[in-house]
C-alpha cells in the first residue's frame, strides 16, 4: 500500500474539503440534477449536462481524497532530521544567479503554495533539493535555462 506523506496542516486541509464536497457540494448538484431533470427533453439540456459533468467531478475528487487520506503518513515537521533536506522541512536556499535568498518548505504536491513558500517534493526546484545538505547545490532545469541554487541552512 502506496503510503502518501503529509503534513498535520496538509491533512486538516483534505479532511475540511471532503466534509466540504460530501456536506454541502454533493447535496447542491443532486438538487440541480433534480432541477434540470424536471426541465424536460435531457438529451438537449444543457443544464442538465453541465449539472451531470459536475457530479462527475465531484466524486473523482471525493474519491481521490478519500484514497489520499486512507493512504496519509502524517509527517510532523518538527520531528524531521535536519541534517538534509527532507519532506516537511524548512530549507534556507540562495539563487547563484541573482544572490537572493529564499525559504521554502518542502510538501506533497497538494500542500504546495509557492505564494506560502510551499513547493512540492516533486516539483522540479524540490526534488532537486530533497537529500542536498547546507554547502550543497541543487541545479534545476527551468524553461529559462539552468538555475542553480544552493543549500544555506535547513531550518
Amino acid at each position: 500500500m502506496e503510503q502518501i506523506p503529509i503534513t498535520k496542516q496538509g491533512y486538516a486541509a483534505l479532511k475540511k474539503e471532503l466534509e466540504r464536497l460530501k456536506t454541502i457540494e454533493r447535496p447542491e448538484n443532486i438538487k440541480a440534477i433534480e432541477v434540470a431533470r424536471a426541465h424536460g427533453d435531457l438529451s438537449e439540456n444543457a443544464e442538465y449536462h453541465a449539472a451531470k459533468e459536475k457530479q462527475s467531478f465531484l466524486e473523482g475528487r471525493i474519491g481521490e481524497i478519500s484514497y489520499k487520506i486512507g493512504n496519509a503518513k502524517i509527517i510532523d515537521p518538527e520531528t524531521v532530521p535536519k541534517d538534509a533536506v527532507r519532506f516537511a522541512c524548512r530549507v534556507l536556499v540562495e539563487n547563484l544567479d541573482s544572490e537572493e535568498e529564499i525559504e521554502y518548505m518542502i510538501v506533497g504536491p497538494d500542500e504546495a503554495d509557492i505564494k506560502l513558500g510551499k513547493i512540492s517534493m516533486s516539483s522540479p526546484l524540490g526534488s532537486a533539493l530533497i537529500g542536498k545538505k547546507p554547502g550543497e547545490e541543487a541545479i534545476v532545469q527551468a524553461p529559462g535555462g539552468k538555475r542553480i541554487y544552493e543549500v544555506i541552512e535547513i531550518l
